[in-house]
């Protein structure tokens, strides 16, 4: 009986195993196609959007017509390459978010099962040996501490550099405004 079970908890294990990197496969496909998708989209702009203003640039008469033609064009680049970031950052920080759930979930189910078996060996220890099941859950408890402290950083850490990132392409944005007025 015992052999059995323990051959439906492999056969379950991995299935579960088997269903969940289908899905993280289909969590990364995912990303990707929103990046191709990204990618067909920003090159078909860069190639029929701004096919006038070339046009416009080369047909100027004179150096003060194609100075202010070339200023129009530095503008509409500088705020598409940005969006194109933001976007690139936003699917990767999505794929990111995904694979980080997942990734947490499972951690947590290990937490649990290693929770459970302490209580077990905690109840089929010999007697006298009740220090040492407490010291070890103690150490558990500490590591377990710990990992939700570092989670917590990395979180917090995360969200300065995404603030730090959004800021810096503000300023790029405003810069070339101000630089595209001057002109």
């Amino acid at each position: 009986m015992t052999a059995t079970l323990n051959v439906e908890q492999i056969l379950a294990a991995n299935k579960a195993a088997v269903t969940e990197a289908q899905a993280l496969a289909a969590t990364a496909f995912a990303g990707f196609e929103k990046l191709v998708a990204l990618n067909v989209a920003a090159t078909k702009s860069a190639l029929f959007d701004t096919s006038s203003d070339f046009t416009a640039a080369f047909s100027a008469k004179n150096p003060s017509d194609a100075l202010a033609a070339q200023a129009s064009l530095v503008k509409p680049l500088a705020e598409k390459t940005i969006a194109y970031g933001r976007s690139v950052y936003a699917i990767a920080s999505e794929t990111s978010a995904e694979f980080g759930a997942a990734a947490e979930g499972k951690l947590a189910e290990a937490q649990k099962a290693l929770a459970t078996a302490l209580d077990n060996a905690a109840k089929n220890a010999p007697a006298g040996t009740e220090s040492v099941v407490a010291v070890v859950k103690s150490a558990v408890a500490a590591s377990q501490n710990a990992l939700d402290s570092a989670k917590a950083s990395a979180k917090q850490a995360v969200a300065t550099a995404e603030k730090q990132a959004a800021a810096l392409a503000d300023n790029a944005l405003n810069a070339v405004k101000t630089t595209s007025k001057k002109k």
